[in-house]
């Protein structure tokens, strides 16, 4: 049912606004309005993992960024994270990631950083709650703008077999590769930023490829299954639709961009002046739904 779903969901939405605090079963339970029991048990069923280990997870991810990106004491993070001693986070952090928080800080490694987990999606708020209207709201036809992405690295894993998102993790494990990339935070490109995916072109056909670009002088560790490649300078057309609802519109939407993406006559744009670079560059697609909306990028040259 949807509902629990939504009732797992505010729950991961609580631990996070109370994780610093070492959030009991008890309390989550009373804040969401069900017994403890149930809420485990359904917590469990839902995410594939306990309460408990997620909560863990979080708290060493908090602890992480802590170490990576301020200069606080690593007693005081272990404290602000909710372990009882320096000592405790040590042994956490070294189970968890093969190293301890002291050579973590001295060289931040990429790691994979257990993510926020998300369980409410389009499909179960149209399916399995019985809403298979989209909104009422008047959606935005897709527009094409011009973008400037300037010469960067992209840190990334290209799936031959995958051809969009959903194909990607039958493939790789989702928690781990997004993990690694939000430990890459610090140096993610400001324009091509971290979980910035797309496709490349594999024997002809449109492939998917998930990661973060990188500045041209990134020079730091590959994490095992990653690749790492430069791409020039280019010019991009972005098919965009601007910011809507995710669990209502989000199918519509991205059939929108992606029908006016890929059936686009790039030779009626500005007098047929330019024509695709896909064969130098990557396409990239930027999903922030309630933020910047959907766009999909694809890189154009003069003639």
């Amino acid at each position: 049912m949807y509902e629990w779903n939504e009732a797992i969901q505010k729950m991961i939405d609580r631990v996070e606004e109370t994780l610093c605090e070492n959030p009991s079963l008890i309390q989550i339970a009373n804040y969401i309005g069900y017994s403890p029991y149930y809420c485990s048990t359904l917590f469990h069923e839902i995410t594939g993992m306990t309460l408990k280990r997620y909560i863990s997870g979080r708290r060493l991810t908090r602890a992480a960024l802590a170490l990576r990106d301020t200069d606080e004491r690593i007693i005081d993070i272990a404290f602000s994270c909710g372990y009882s001693s320096q000592e405790a986070l040590t042994r956490a952090f070294q189970a968890a990631f093969g190293c301890t928080p002291a050579s973590y800080r001295r060289e931040p490694v990429p790691i994979p950083l257990p993510i926020r987990q998300v369980v409410l999606s389009p499909e179960y708020y149209q399916h399995m709650r019985g809403e298979k209207n989209m909104s009422k709201n008047v959606l935005a036809k897709a527009h094409v703008k011009v973008e400037f992405i300037p010469a960067h690295k992209y840190l990334g894993i290209w799936e031959e077999k995958a051809k969009h998102y959903g194909d990607m993790w039958q493939y790789h494990d989702c928690n781990s590769v997004c993990g690694i990339i939000d430990s890459l935070s610090n140096v993610s490109d400001v324009i091509v930023t971290g979980h910035t995916a797309g496709w490349f072109k594999a024997n002809g056909e449109r492939r998917y490829f998930y990661g973060t670009g990188v500045p041209l002088d990134y020079s730091g560790k590959i994490p095992d299954g990653f690749e790492l490649k430069e791409f020039p300078d280019s010019y991009y057309l972005v098919f965009h639709h601007p910011a809507y609802d995710y669990l209502k519109d989000n199918g519509e939407v991205m059939g929108k961009v992606e029908n006016l993406a890929w059936n686009y006559d790039i030779s009626k744009f500005d007098g047929g002046k330019y024509e695709w670079n896909e064969d130098a560059c990557q396409c990239y697609q930027r999903h922030y739904p309630e933020v910047l909306g959907y766009q999909i990028l694809r890189p154009i040259k003069l003639k």
